[in-house]
Protein backbone atom coordinates (compact mmCIF):
# COMPACT_ATOMS: atom_id res chain seq x y z
CA UNK A 1 0.00 0.00 0.00
CA UNK A 2 1.40 3.39 -1.01
CA UNK A 3 0.07 6.92 -0.42
CA UNK A 4 2.34 9.68 -1.72
CA UNK A 5 2.30 12.54 0.77
CA UNK A 6 3.45 14.89 -2.00
CA UNK A 7 -0.02 14.46 -3.56
CA UNK A 8 -1.45 16.36 -0.58
CA UNK A 9 0.63 19.48 -0.84
CA UNK A 10 -0.36 23.04 -1.67
CA UNK A 11 1.27 26.46 -1.22
CA UNK A 12 0.32 28.07 2.10
CA UNK A 13 1.95 31.46 2.56
CA UNK A 14 2.60 32.58 6.11
CA UNK A 15 0.21 35.54 5.83
CA UNK A 16 -2.64 33.06 5.24
CA UNK A 17 -2.16 31.55 8.70
CA UNK A 18 -4.47 33.19 11.24
CA UNK A 19 -2.43 34.22 14.26
CA UNK A 20 -5.52 35.26 16.26
CA UNK A 21 -9.23 34.40 16.04
CA UNK A 22 -11.86 36.78 14.68
CA UNK A 23 -14.23 38.51 17.12
CA UNK A 24 -16.87 37.38 17.73
CA UNK A 25 -15.78 33.83 17.07
CA UNK A 26 -18.92 32.90 15.11
CA UNK A 27 -18.31 35.69 12.55
CA UNK A 28 -15.66 33.67 10.71
CA UNK A 29 -16.11 32.73 7.07
CA UNK A 30 -17.72 29.40 6.25
CA UNK A 31 -17.06 27.54 3.01
CA UNK A 32 -20.07 25.33 2.25
CA UNK A 33 -19.30 22.32 0.05
CA UNK A 34 -22.47 20.44 -0.88
CA UNK A 35 -22.52 17.67 -3.50
CA UNK A 36 -19.55 19.22 -5.38
CA UNK A 37 -21.01 22.76 -5.30
CA UNK A 38 -19.29 25.49 -3.27
CA UNK A 39 -20.78 28.62 -1.72
CA UNK A 40 -19.42 31.18 0.73
CA UNK A 41 -21.19 31.97 3.98
CA UNK A 42 -20.61 33.12 7.56
CA UNK A 43 -20.40 30.61 10.39
CA UNK A 44 -23.62 31.97 11.88
CA UNK A 45 -25.37 30.61 8.74
CA UNK A 46 -24.45 27.04 9.59
CA UNK A 47 -27.76 26.32 11.31
CA UNK A 48 -29.63 27.01 8.04
CA UNK A 49 -27.25 24.76 6.10
CA UNK A 50 -27.53 21.69 8.33
CA UNK A 51 -30.45 19.35 7.59
CA UNK A 52 -33.03 19.01 10.41
CA UNK A 53 -32.16 15.33 10.94
CA UNK A 54 -28.50 16.21 11.64
CA UNK A 55 -26.90 14.61 14.69
CA UNK A 56 -24.06 16.98 15.58
CA UNK A 57 -21.17 15.37 17.47
CA UNK A 58 -18.69 17.58 19.34
CA UNK A 59 -15.47 16.88 21.22
CA UNK A 60 -15.65 18.39 24.74
CA UNK A 61 -12.00 17.93 25.65
CA UNK A 62 -10.39 20.86 27.44
CA UNK A 63 -6.87 22.11 26.71
CA UNK A 64 -4.58 22.09 29.73
CA UNK A 65 -1.67 24.54 30.17
CA UNK A 66 0.73 21.73 29.30
CA UNK A 67 3.96 23.77 29.08
CA UNK A 68 5.81 23.91 32.41
CA UNK A 69 9.01 25.91 32.80
CA UNK A 70 11.72 25.23 35.39
CA UNK A 71 15.03 27.02 35.99
CA UNK A 72 18.34 25.39 36.85
CA UNK A 73 20.65 27.11 39.35
CA UNK A 74 22.71 28.25 36.37
CA UNK A 75 19.66 30.12 35.04
CA UNK A 76 19.09 27.73 32.11
CA UNK A 77 15.38 27.25 31.40
CA UNK A 78 14.07 23.69 31.01
CA UNK A 79 10.66 23.29 29.38
CA UNK A 80 8.59 20.23 30.28
CA UNK A 81 5.76 19.74 27.78
CA UNK A 82 3.22 17.20 29.04
CA UNK A 83 2.23 14.51 26.51
CA UNK A 84 0.77 11.42 28.21
CA UNK A 85 0.37 10.46 31.89
CA UNK A 86 2.18 7.31 32.98
CA UNK A 87 1.60 7.00 36.76
CA UNK A 88 -0.43 6.77 39.01
CA UNK A 89 -2.73 6.22 36.00
CA UNK A 90 -2.54 6.56 32.24
CA UNK A 91 -6.23 7.51 32.21
CA UNK A 92 -6.12 11.27 31.76
CA UNK A 93 -9.17 12.06 33.90
CA UNK A 94 -7.64 10.13 36.83
CA UNK A 95 -4.20 11.61 36.27
CA UNK A 96 -5.63 15.12 36.56
CA UNK A 97 -6.89 14.21 40.05
CA UNK A 98 -3.50 12.92 41.28
CA UNK A 99 -2.06 14.40 44.46
CA UNK A 100 1.54 14.97 45.56
CA UNK A 101 3.27 13.16 42.67
CA UNK A 102 2.78 12.13 39.05
CA UNK A 103 4.85 10.84 36.11
CA UNK A 104 4.27 12.07 32.54
CA UNK A 105 5.85 11.32 29.21
CA UNK A 106 7.07 14.71 28.01
CA UNK A 107 8.84 16.66 25.34
CA UNK A 108 11.79 18.27 27.12
CA UNK A 109 13.31 21.51 25.90
CA UNK A 110 16.99 22.04 26.70
CA UNK A 111 17.20 18.41 27.82
CA UNK A 112 21.00 18.23 27.34
CA UNK A 113 21.48 20.82 30.08
CA UNK A 114 19.36 18.87 32.60
CA UNK A 115 21.57 16.41 34.45
CA UNK A 116 20.17 12.93 35.09
CA UNK A 117 20.12 13.14 38.89
CA UNK A 118 19.28 16.85 39.06
CA UNK A 119 16.03 17.95 40.71
CA UNK A 120 14.52 21.13 39.32
CA UNK A 121 12.36 23.33 41.55
CA UNK A 122 9.84 26.12 41.12
CA UNK A 123 7.28 27.88 43.25
CA UNK A 124 3.70 28.78 42.39
CA UNK A 125 0.77 30.31 44.21
CA UNK A 126 -2.39 28.17 44.44
CA UNK A 127 -5.39 29.47 46.38
CA UNK A 128 -3.23 32.12 48.11
CA UNK A 129 -0.66 29.51 49.22
CA UNK A 130 2.91 29.08 47.99
CA UNK A 131 3.44 25.58 46.64
CA UNK A 132 6.85 24.14 45.73
CA UNK A 133 7.09 21.97 42.62
CA UNK A 134 9.95 19.58 41.91
CA UNK A 135 10.77 17.88 38.61
CA UNK A 136 13.15 14.96 38.16
CA UNK A 137 13.74 12.21 35.63
CA UNK A 138 11.76 9.03 36.18
CA UNK A 139 13.24 7.60 32.96
CA UNK A 140 15.55 9.86 30.99
CA UNK A 141 15.63 7.59 27.91
CA UNK A 142 11.83 7.54 27.66
CA UNK A 143 11.47 11.24 28.50
CA UNK A 144 9.42 10.38 31.57
CA UNK A 145 9.41 13.14 34.20
CA UNK A 146 8.30 12.86 37.83
CA UNK A 147 6.57 16.00 39.06
CA UNK A 148 5.94 16.34 42.81
CA UNK A 149 4.51 19.12 44.96
CA UNK A 150 4.13 19.78 48.68
CA UNK A 151 0.39 20.37 48.95
CA UNK A 152 -2.92 18.50 48.75
CA UNK A 153 -3.86 20.30 45.55
CA UNK A 154 -4.59 17.94 42.69
CA UNK A 155 -2.53 17.98 39.51
CA UNK A 156 -5.28 19.82 37.64
CA UNK A 157 -4.99 22.80 40.03
CA UNK A 158 -1.22 22.69 39.83
CA UNK A 159 -1.02 22.74 36.07
CA UNK A 160 -3.65 25.49 35.82
CA UNK A 161 -1.60 27.68 38.14
CA UNK A 162 1.86 26.87 36.79
CA UNK A 163 1.54 25.89 33.13
CA UNK A 164 1.20 27.83 29.90
CA UNK A 165 -1.26 27.17 27.08
CA UNK A 166 0.52 25.19 24.30
CA UNK A 167 -0.24 27.00 21.06
CA UNK A 168 0.39 25.20 17.75
CA UNK A 169 4.01 25.65 16.59
CA UNK A 170 2.97 27.15 13.24
CA UNK A 171 1.50 30.21 14.99
CA UNK A 172 5.10 31.13 15.76
CA UNK A 173 4.24 33.26 18.79
CA UNK A 174 4.14 32.93 22.55
CA UNK A 175 0.82 32.36 24.29
CA UNK A 176 -0.94 35.43 25.64
CA UNK A 177 -3.54 36.01 28.33
CA UNK A 178 -6.35 36.06 25.75
CA UNK A 179 -5.38 32.57 24.52
CA UNK A 180 -6.59 31.05 27.81
CA UNK A 181 -10.13 31.71 26.59
CA UNK A 182 -9.66 31.95 22.82
CA UNK A 183 -7.89 28.57 22.44
CA UNK A 184 -10.76 26.74 24.14
CA UNK A 185 -14.21 25.82 22.87
CA UNK A 186 -17.16 27.30 24.77
CA UNK A 187 -18.27 23.73 25.55
CA UNK A 188 -14.89 22.41 26.73
CA UNK A 189 -15.29 20.26 29.83
CA UNK A 190 -12.91 17.33 30.34
CA UNK A 191 -9.32 18.44 30.94
CA UNK A 192 -6.51 16.61 29.17
CA UNK A 193 -5.84 17.89 25.63
CA UNK A 194 -2.63 19.64 24.65
CA UNK A 195 -4.24 21.03 21.49
CA UNK A 196 -7.74 22.37 20.94
CA UNK A 197 -10.33 20.68 18.71
CA UNK A 198 -10.22 23.86 16.65
CA UNK A 199 -13.27 23.27 14.43
CA UNK A 200 -15.32 23.87 17.58
CA UNK A 201 -13.80 27.29 18.28
CA UNK A 202 -16.40 28.95 16.00
CA UNK A 203 -19.39 27.85 18.09
CA UNK A 204 -21.04 30.31 20.48
CA UNK A 205 -23.98 30.09 22.87
CA UNK A 206 -26.04 32.01 20.29
CA UNK A 207 -25.26 29.41 17.58
CA UNK A 208 -26.16 26.59 19.98
CA UNK A 209 -29.47 28.30 20.76
CA UNK A 210 -30.32 28.39 17.05
CA UNK A 211 -29.32 24.72 16.76
CA UNK A 212 -31.66 23.80 19.61
CA UNK A 213 -34.50 25.89 18.15
CA UNK A 214 -34.17 24.03 14.84
CA UNK A 215 -34.38 20.70 16.69
CA UNK A 216 -30.91 19.54 15.66
CA UNK A 217 -29.59 16.91 18.06
CA UNK A 218 -26.12 17.29 19.55
CA UNK A 219 -23.98 14.86 21.53
CA UNK A 220 -20.56 15.08 23.14
CA UNK A 221 -17.63 12.69 23.18
CA UNK A 222 -14.08 13.21 24.46
CA UNK A 223 -10.88 12.76 22.51
CA UNK A 224 -7.87 14.25 24.26
CA UNK A 225 -5.98 15.82 21.37
CA UNK A 226 -2.26 15.05 21.54
CA UNK A 227 0.76 16.95 20.26
CA UNK A 228 1.15 14.27 17.59
CA UNK A 229 -1.59 15.99 15.62
CA UNK A 230 1.07 18.55 14.58
CA UNK A 231 3.72 15.95 13.72
CA UNK A 232 4.86 16.53 10.12
CA UNK A 233 4.68 13.59 7.74
CA UNK A 234 8.31 12.99 6.79
CA UNK A 235 7.91 9.69 4.93
CA UNK A 236 7.11 10.04 1.22
CA UNK A 237 4.87 6.98 1.61
CA UNK A 238 2.45 8.38 4.20
CA UNK A 239 1.56 4.85 5.33
CA UNK A 240 4.95 4.70 7.03
CA UNK A 241 4.16 7.77 9.18
CA UNK A 242 4.04 6.80 12.91
CA UNK A 243 0.43 7.77 13.59
CA UNK A 244 -0.17 9.37 16.99
CA UNK A 245 -2.19 7.54 19.60
CA UNK A 246 -4.96 9.46 21.38
CA UNK A 247 -7.21 8.64 24.31
CA UNK A 248 -10.96 8.85 23.84
CA UNK A 249 -13.96 8.52 26.12
CA UNK A 250 -17.55 7.55 25.26
CA UNK A 251 -20.51 7.48 27.63
CA UNK A 252 -23.24 4.88 27.40
CA UNK A 253 -25.76 7.70 26.79
CA UNK A 254 -23.71 8.82 23.79
CA UNK A 255 -23.81 5.37 22.18
CA UNK A 256 -27.54 5.07 22.87
CA UNK A 257 -28.16 8.49 21.27
CA UNK A 258 -26.06 7.49 18.27
CA UNK A 259 -28.04 4.28 17.84
CA UNK A 260 -31.29 6.24 17.90
CA UNK A 261 -30.08 8.80 15.35
CA UNK A 262 -27.22 7.72 13.10
CA UNK A 263 -28.73 8.54 9.71
CA UNK A 264 -26.97 11.91 9.27
CA UNK A 265 -24.09 12.31 11.71
CA UNK A 266 -21.95 15.44 11.34
CA UNK A 267 -18.82 15.56 13.51
CA UNK A 268 -17.38 18.90 14.52
CA UNK A 269 -13.71 18.53 13.66
CA UNK A 270 -11.36 15.78 12.58
CA UNK A 271 -10.97 14.64 16.22
CA UNK A 272 -14.70 13.93 16.47
CA UNK A 273 -14.59 12.20 13.09
CA UNK A 274 -11.65 9.99 14.10
CA UNK A 275 -13.45 9.16 17.35
CA UNK A 276 -16.70 8.18 15.66
CA UNK A 277 -15.02 6.02 13.06
CA UNK A 278 -12.89 4.41 15.80
CA UNK A 279 -16.07 3.61 17.74
CA UNK A 280 -17.42 1.74 14.71
CA UNK A 281 -14.20 -0.29 14.45
CA UNK A 282 -14.33 -1.13 18.15
CA UNK A 283 -17.78 -2.58 17.47
CA UNK A 284 -16.30 -4.63 14.62
CA UNK A 285 -13.58 -5.90 16.96
CA UNK A 286 -16.19 -6.92 19.54
CA UNK A 287 -18.17 -8.84 16.92
CA UNK A 288 -14.98 -10.63 15.88
CA UNK A 289 -13.89 -11.19 19.49
CA UNK A 290 -16.09 -10.12 22.47
CA UNK A 291 -12.94 -9.92 24.67
CA UNK A 292 -11.30 -7.26 22.47
CA UNK A 293 -9.69 -4.20 24.00
CA UNK A 294 -10.56 -0.74 22.71
CA UNK A 295 -7.42 -0.02 20.73
CA UNK A 296 -7.73 0.76 17.03
CA UNK A 297 -4.46 0.20 15.21
CA UNK A 298 -3.41 2.55 12.42
CA UNK A 299 -4.32 0.26 9.51
CA UNK A 300 -6.95 -1.97 11.13
CA UNK A 301 -9.79 -0.56 8.93
CA UNK A 302 -7.97 -1.61 5.75
CA UNK A 303 -7.80 -5.32 6.55
CA UNK A 304 -10.03 -7.61 4.50
CA UNK A 305 -13.15 -8.76 6.35
CA UNK A 306 -16.87 -9.30 5.95
CA UNK A 307 -18.78 -6.00 5.86
CA UNK A 308 -20.47 -5.18 9.17
CA UNK A 309 -23.27 -2.61 9.28
CA UNK A 310 -23.04 0.57 11.35
CA UNK A 311 -26.09 -0.55 13.32
CA UNK A 312 -24.60 -3.93 14.18
CA UNK A 313 -21.28 -2.40 15.22
CA UNK A 314 -22.96 0.15 17.50
CA UNK A 315 -25.19 -2.57 19.00
CA UNK A 316 -22.07 -4.58 19.79
CA UNK A 317 -20.61 -1.59 21.63
CA UNK A 318 -23.83 -1.07 23.61
CA UNK A 319 -23.83 -4.78 24.54
CA UNK A 320 -20.27 -4.31 25.81
CA UNK A 321 -21.52 -1.53 28.10
CA UNK A 322 -24.36 -3.72 29.38
CA UNK A 323 -22.24 -6.84 29.81
CA UNK A 324 -19.65 -5.01 31.87
CA UNK A 325 -22.12 -2.67 33.63
CA UNK A 326 -20.21 0.40 32.45
CA UNK A 327 -21.25 4.04 32.29
CA UNK A 328 -18.31 4.99 30.07
CA UNK A 329 -15.54 3.36 28.10
CA UNK A 330 -12.01 4.64 27.59
CA UNK A 331 -10.17 3.63 24.45
CA UNK A 332 -7.12 4.42 22.37
CA UNK A 333 -6.96 5.08 18.66
CA UNK A 334 -4.20 5.58 16.15
CA UNK A 335 -6.57 5.24 13.19
CA UNK A 336 -5.22 6.68 9.97
CA UNK A 337 -7.80 7.87 7.46
CA UNK A 338 -6.67 8.40 3.88
CA UNK A 339 -8.22 8.05 0.41
CA UNK A 340 -9.72 4.56 -0.09
CA UNK A 341 -11.16 4.66 3.45
CA UNK A 342 -14.92 3.99 3.53
CA UNK A 343 -16.66 6.12 6.16
CA UNK A 344 -19.01 4.17 8.39
CA UNK A 345 -20.74 6.80 10.55
CA UNK A 346 -19.94 10.32 9.32
CA UNK A 347 -22.07 11.96 6.60
CA UNK A 348 -20.77 15.52 6.88
CA UNK A 349 -17.85 17.35 8.51
CA UNK A 350 -17.30 20.77 10.04
CA UNK A 351 -13.60 21.55 9.92
CA UNK A 352 -10.98 24.28 9.51
CA UNK A 353 -8.37 24.36 6.74
CA UNK A 354 -5.38 22.14 7.43
CA UNK A 355 -1.65 22.19 6.86
CA UNK A 356 -0.18 21.00 3.54
CA UNK A 357 1.10 17.41 3.50
CA UNK A 358 -0.64 16.51 6.77
CA UNK A 359 -2.61 13.48 7.93
CA UNK A 360 -5.61 15.78 8.52
CA UNK A 361 -5.59 16.94 4.91
CA UNK A 362 -5.49 13.28 3.81
CA UNK A 363 -8.57 12.69 6.00
CA UNK A 364 -10.41 15.53 4.25
CA UNK A 365 -9.35 14.13 0.86
CA UNK A 366 -10.67 10.71 1.88
CA UNK A 367 -14.02 12.28 2.77
CA UNK A 368 -14.65 14.60 -0.19
CA UNK A 369 -12.52 12.93 -2.87
CA UNK A 370 -8.97 13.47 -4.11
CA UNK A 371 -9.96 15.93 -6.82
CA UNK A 372 -12.49 17.82 -4.69
CA UNK A 373 -10.16 18.69 -1.81
CA UNK A 374 -7.99 20.61 -4.27
CA UNK A 375 -11.04 22.43 -5.58
CA UNK A 376 -12.10 23.34 -2.02
CA UNK A 377 -8.66 24.57 -0.98
CA UNK A 378 -8.15 26.57 -4.19
CA UNK A 379 -11.51 28.23 -3.62
CA UNK A 380 -10.56 29.08 -0.04
CA UNK A 381 -7.18 30.50 -1.09
CA UNK A 382 -8.75 32.55 -3.89
CA UNK A 383 -11.32 34.01 -1.50
CA UNK A 384 -8.93 35.07 1.26
CA UNK A 385 -9.93 32.48 3.83
CA UNK A 386 -7.82 32.35 6.99
CA UNK A 387 -6.11 28.98 7.57
CA UNK A 388 -5.31 26.59 10.44
CA UNK A 389 -6.29 26.68 14.12
CA UNK A 390 -7.58 30.25 14.43
CA UNK A 391 -8.72 30.35 10.82
CA UNK A 392 -12.05 30.10 9.03
CA UNK A 393 -14.36 27.09 8.82
CA UNK A 394 -15.96 24.77 6.30
CA UNK A 395 -19.03 22.54 6.22
CA UNK A 396 -18.42 19.59 3.92
CA UNK A 397 -21.27 17.38 2.73
CA UNK A 398 -20.09 15.14 -0.15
Amino acid sequence: MQIKISDYNYVLDNERIAKYPVEPRDSSKLLFYYHEEISHQRFTDIVDLLPENTHLVLNNTKVIPARMFFKRETGAVIEVFLLNPISPSNVISLAMEAKYEIIWECVIGNKKKWKTEEVLSAEVEINHRNVQINASFADREQNEVKISWNSEDNFSDLVEAFGKIPLPPYLNRESEETDIENYQTVYSKNKGAVAAPTAGLHFTDAVFEKISNKGIQKSFLTLHVGAGTFMPVKAENAIEHPMHNEQLVFSREFVEALLENHSFVVPVGTTSMRSLESLYWFGVKLIENPMSHFFIEKLFPYEERTEISTLDALKAVLSYFERNQLKEIIGQTEIMIFPSYKFKICKGLITNFHQPSSTLLMLVAAFVGEHNWKKIYSEALNNDYRFLSFGDSSLLIP
